[in-house]
């Protein structure tokens, strides 16, 4: 029987070592000063020197991927974003205790490994990360041969933060008559994919996906779908660091506004929602008319818009907008808290008006 070779079964280390080298540039390029090291070693070196200055810190971790938005991506050859929305589902997930996001690890299970396809995959997660100001400081590239297709991958990824514990925020600030705020989303974000792709993409041609649209502002569906998510990092610190105080933040992610606004509310409050106070993004119009949702369901599947809300006093409620808007995030005040009239130990919920 001749030899038998790791190549023949499948994987191919040389490739695998094509691509360390060929994403070396992009990682290195989302070092921070606490970076220990480079690629390429057993684990990720951060040092911790600087969280010596914290009274109590807190170490804050999330992990996510990208979904099956990643599908999308993959037919159409388009790869050099989808590592944005990794990067974002996990940043903005840690931000919301008031977390600095310092640094993020990504998992790529491939079919079969392609550096070149490698290297703009991971040239968007090194973009996330930059736009997050964390450090990429390792993954892992998993060649999957008899498992996955060999055009098709996966993503996965993990984010590590740290908050001072009397600096967190949260549902226990929260108070009656607090505002919220609404900041933009830039699309659909990385929710709700199974559904756009049920309703459109499996049966819409080339054409159909890639022609201009008025009704999409002169973008091309494809263009509009595929928008990475927002990252809200450096738009909150910068508020946090002119001293407007906080009290909740909620990530608007798999359940809209609906199933996630209810998660920065204590027992006994909950979030009044005006309807019809923000703009709601042509891709997500057009995929709920296609779909034929109605809009109260549609409130449960998509962010409708909004990405990240604030709560805030209502004394802030303006510097807030003015502060927001001055780091380019597009805002609105979307609705008020108020006391439950379920009494004050039931479940906070969303209440639209």
């Amino acid at each position: 029987m001749a030899e038998l070779t790791y190549k023949d079964a499948g994987v191919d280390i040389a490739e695998g070592a094509r691509a360390v080298d060929a994403i070396r540039n992009a990682v290195q390029s989302t070092y921070r000063d606490e970076v220990v090291g480079d690629i390429g070693g057993f684990g990720g070196l951060f040092s911790a020197v600087a969280l010596k200055d914290m009274d109590e810190p807190l170490l804050v971790s999330g992990t996510d991927g990208v979904g099956t938005k990643l599908a999308i991506a993959q037919r159409f050859d388009r790869h050099d974003d989808v590592g944005i929305d990794l990067v974002a589902m996990c940043a903005n997930d840690i931000l919301t205790c008031g977390a600095e996001p310092l640094f993020f690890l990504d998992y790529v299970a491939v079919g079969k490994l392609d550096s070149a396809q490698m290297a703009r995959i991971v040239g968007g997660i090194a973009a996330g990360c930059r736009q997050a100001g964390c450090a990429l400081i390792g993954g892992e590239m998993a060649e999957h041969p008899g498992v996955m297709d060999p055009d098709d991958y996966d993503l996965s990824g993990f984010c590590v933060g740290v908050v001072d514990r009397k600096k967190m925020i949260g549902p226990d600030l929260v108070r009656e008559g607090d505002a919220i705020i609404g900041l933009a989303s830039s699309g659909i974000h990385s929710n709700g994919f199974s559904l756009v792709r049920r309703a459109i993409t499996n049966k819409a041609s080339e054409e159909y996906m890639t022609r201009k649209r008025k009704e999409l502002d002169g973008r091309s569906l494809l263009d509009a779908l595929l928008e990475p998510t927002r990252i809200y990092v450096k738009s909150i610190q910068a508020v946090q660091k002119a001293g407007l105080p906080i009290h909740a933040l909620a990530h608007i992610t798999g359940g809209g506004i609906t199933e996630n606004l209810n998660r920065a509310l204590p027992a006994g409050l909950d979030a009044h929602i005006t309807l019809g106070s923000w703009d709601v993004p042509p891709v997500i119009t057009f995929v709920t008319k296609a779909a034929e949702m109605s809009f109260s369901q549609a409130l449960k599947t998509f962010n409708m818009g909004i990405g990240m809300a604030v709560i805030c006093a209502e004394i802030f409620a303006d510097d807030f907008m003015d502060a927001l808007s001055g780091q380019g995030e597009r805002v609105w005040r979307i609705g008020t808290v108020r006391k439950s009239e379920q009494g004050s130990k039931a479940a906070g919920q969303v209440i639209y008006e």
